[in-house]
């Protein structure tokens, strides 16, 4: 039986010769050729999820928001209202190749990004590892510029039916370069202040963009509103949207395509990838109900117009915290968004009577805000284990893990969104009012934007 034993035990030893001797002894190459295969297909299909992830983020401008917004306004504003979120698609490009990107993922300093990448220098195939160690910076940059895109158009709600073209073109110009740009770098941006991974001074959790996209739109087009002033007639006879079924589709889009906007932000197709999409649907969902039950109690009958409303109003709220929270706690904070919102839209813009026209501050600012407060609470590192500290332990992330600071961080996060919002916007509009005047004349108004802007109408019913 020993010697039975030792045999086997021998030929076991034997087994790596006779391998070796049948590769020519080249196992270490055929490893590593393994392992470069492996990195390989790990890089594509992350690659390819976050193009498509891309595609999805720039359909929610257009056809999403274009859509969603041009039902809600007039019939003789449709055309207009939808024109501002398609050219801002290409307004917003040329800005971020020029300079946008650098100043948002340029250098390390707390504040705004360098010109490090100015013009997209050095913005080629090779991976960026401060950002997305596995698909090409290329890719990295345009998936950020679909952000920087539906931010400003975000905006156009507050002001709709009301604003010169060409004074919301250079509003655009001057909001992404002193706001947007400056805020995104603060928040994902190496060094940035409230950067959580890559050494901000208050570590902000914004998985895809609570601080950075809805916060800075909501209070800005609130600003913009007060400003303004209201419409002609406000708030006389109530004025209603001109075709919600186009403001439907618009809505669907939008929630079909902040997949993208959500778990696109894990930048890989990744186990996280799957937990913030799982937690932006149920958070929508959660939000859709909350708006709906609400307003059906008060008014007695649920909107079509509520429903789209709430569940806008859900993914809204559970940008920033897609990232970090399991499937029950998106619900609660989806269900909380669609309350809270439905009261800011109905109640507070009612009190103080600013016109809002479209509700991006009620939905965007409120939610938002919401959102990324709740992140605080409900984070955990059950989902997101990417926070270690210098010896490699995960760190606790929200108040259901312990650490009940993080409170504080993202309302430092918060007040830093609402103020650079509010200062940089005031700034901007009075530099628009100075030089192109901002609002349109009150015929022009009256008329509509559609021929007093563009000359063209979007129904021609003589046809």
């Amino acid at each position: 039986m020993t010697s039975l034993f030792r045999l086997r035990a021998l030929s076991l030893l034997l087994i790596p010769v006779a391998l070796s001797a049948q590769t020519g002894g080249d196992i270490p190459s055929k490893i590593a050729a393994l392992e470069a295969a492996t990195k390989s297909a790990q890089s594509a299909g992350d690659n390819a999820w976050m193009l498509v992830s891309s595609a999805l983020v720039l359909m929610m401008t257009g056809p999403g928001l274009a859509l969603f917004y041009g039902g809600l306004v007039r019939r003789k504003n449709v055309l207009g209202t939808m024109m501002h979120s398609f050219i801002l698609m290409a307004v917003v490009t040329v800005i971020w190749a020029v300079a946008g990107y650098s100043l948002a993922f340029g250098g390390s300093s707390p504040f705004v990004g360098d010109l490090h990448f100015a013009f997209l220098n050095n913005v080629g195939s090779a991976p960026n590892p401060d950002y997305a160690s596995t698909i090409p910076q290329q890719t990295f940059m345009v998936y950020q510029l679909m952000f920087a895109i539906i931010t400003p158009a975000l905006i156009s709600g507050a002001f709709a039916e009301r604003m010169k073209f060409s004074a919301m073109l250079l509003f655009t110009v001057l909001w992404s370069l002193i706001v947007y740009f400056p805020m995104a770098h603060m928040v994902w941006g190496k060094g940035g202040l409230l950067n959580a991974s890559l050494g901000g001074k208050f570590p902000c959790f914004d998985f895809a963009g609570g601080t950075v996209v809805h916060i800075t739109s909501g209070v800005s087009a609130l600003v913009c509103a007060l400003y303004l002033g209201k419409r002609l007639g406000f708030p006389g006879p109530a004025i209603k949207p001109h075709n919600l079924v186009i403001s439907f589709t618009g809505a669907c889009l939008l929630w079909v395509g902040w997949f993208g906007f959500n778990a696109g932000s894990a930048l890989a197709a990744s186990s996280l990838a799957t937990s913030a999409f799982v937690a932006t649907h149920f958070g929508a969902a959660a939000a859709t109900l909350g708006w709906i039950f609400a307003e059906w109690i008060e008014n007695g009958k649920p909107s079509v117009l509520g429903g789209i409303s709430g569940c806008v109003a859900g993914l809204v709220a559970i940008t920033p915290a897609s990232g970090f929270v399991k499937p029950f706690p998106a619900l609660l904070i989806g269900l909380c968004a669609g309350v809270v919102c439905y009261l800011m839209v109905t109640r507070v813009k009612a009190k103080f009577a600013y016109d809002d026209a479209l509700d991006a501050f009620g939905v965007h600012g409120a939610g938002g805000t919401l959102g990324a407060l709740l992140t605080g609470v409900f984070a955990t590192s059950a989902v997101n284990d990417g926070f270690k500290d210098a010896a490699g332990k995960v760190l606790p992330l929200g108040v259901v893990d312990g650490n009940g600071g993080q409170v504080l961080n993202q309302l430092m996060g918060c007040l830093i969104a609402w103020v650079l919002a509010i200062v940089g916007t005031l700034i901007i509009l009075k530099i628009c009012d100075m030089t192109l005047g901002l609002r349109v004349g009150k015929e022009q108004e009256s008329e509509g934007l559609d021929l007093s802007m563009h000359g063209e109408e979007g129904y021609i019913f003589e046809s």
